[in-house]
């Protein structure tokens, strides 16, 4: 468990999420950083320099993956179709967990699958194990019902959620997906199932095509688009998810493009307790010491006593966000 140093920075930030105590609001995102070990072959890394560090997506056998591309640089992003790669929950959790130091900050397991079942297995094999919060990954397609995303649908994310909370006593994360018609109802469903967090956004999904070939340029045909280009979108879902997971004082990991402290700022303002980070450590893998160090400089600037106090703290005077209009 890791321990808030006494440093000034560290008492600014120190952040309670999902009952856990965080030593700084950011998140290493899914995907991002393997199974927590891959940055800290990095001069300079540490795991320490993050709140939690969410492990990469797990299913309940292992998978090989999508045949390439898998990865492609677009405009302010990155597409990818990984195909959830990973040598299943068993070896995650007798193999990789132990190596883990669990004294340097907080791990949380990503739980994917193709039916409920599935979810509902990994999820308690998860349980009984040192991780300290499970995040559902409910944009995988159910193919029970024809390969729709649980995610895209409240009745089916509710349903994923319900069963994963009764499978486990640790704290429960959905990580919404931005592809769906109404998040709010999609994120009132999820509390109401027993979610005690959200993940705010998942990618949005995308493709690209060679010209000269006249073919997509990823396998998967598709991929899921993250960067600075997704962060306006991810910042209205975390805004519009916050006005109905405050009420609950459920927290929100916003993430989503984010890739300096001013971007972190502006999700925290939006509602987020934590932030994530993901596509941004592929290009500075040491980003999230200088977000802190911003941070930290913004709240003593501006007369914050605590990071706390600036979640949701967004004015938008007497109009709603919704009925404004741009000229």
């Amino acid at each position: 468990m890791p321990d808030s140093n006494d440093d000034p920075q560290s008492q600014l930030l120190a952040t309670e999420f999902c009952g856990l105590q965080l030593d700084t609001p950011i998140v290493l995102l899914s995907g991002c950083v393997g199974f927590g070990e891959e940055y800290t072959r990095v001069a300079g890394f540490s795991n320490r320099d993050a709140g939690a560090i969410v492990l990469k997506g797990t299913t309940g056998e292992p998978r090989l993956g999508n045949s390439p591309h898998r990865v492609y640089e677009t405009p302010a992003g990155m597409l990818n179709a990984i195909g959830l790669q990973n040598p299943g929950v068993d070896k995650v959790v007798d193999d990789i967990l132990p190596t883990l130091d669990f004294d340097e900050t907080r791990f949380i397991a990503n739980v994917c699958g193709s039916t409920i079942e599935e979810y509902t297995a990994v999820t308690k094999r998860f349980d009984d194990s040192p991780i300290d919060a499970i995040e559902i990954n409910i944009s995988c397609p159910n193919v029970k019902e024809g390969g729709v995303s649980f995610g895209n649908d409240p009745d089916m994310s509710a349903r994923v959620v319900e069963a994963c909370r009764a499978s486990t006593s640790k704290p429960i994360i959905a990580k919404l997906s931005p592809n769906q018609t109404d998040i709010q109802e999609n994120a009132r469903r999820c509390i109401e199932a027993g979610t005690d967090g959200f993940a705010v956004i998942n990618t949005l999904m995308g493709m690209a095509i060679d010209v000269e070939t006249r073919q997509p340029v990823i396998g998967n045909i598709q991929g899921g688009l993250s960067g600075p280009a997704i962060k306006p979108i991810a910042l209205l879902k975390v805004k519009q998810v916050y006005e109905v997971a405050g009420k609950h004082n459920i927290p929100i990991i916003g993430q989503g493009g984010i890739t300096n402290t001013r971007d972190a700022l502006e999700f925290i303002i939006a509602g987020a307790t934590t932030v994530g980070v993901g596509t941004a450590l592929f290009y500075d893998p040491l980003i999230c010491k200088t977000i802190n160090a911003g941070i930290a400089d913004y709240l003593r600037k501006h007369d914050f006593n605590h990071i706390s106090e600036l979640v949701g703290a967004m004015h938008i005077g007497d109009d709603e966000l919704d009925t404004a209009v741009s000229g």
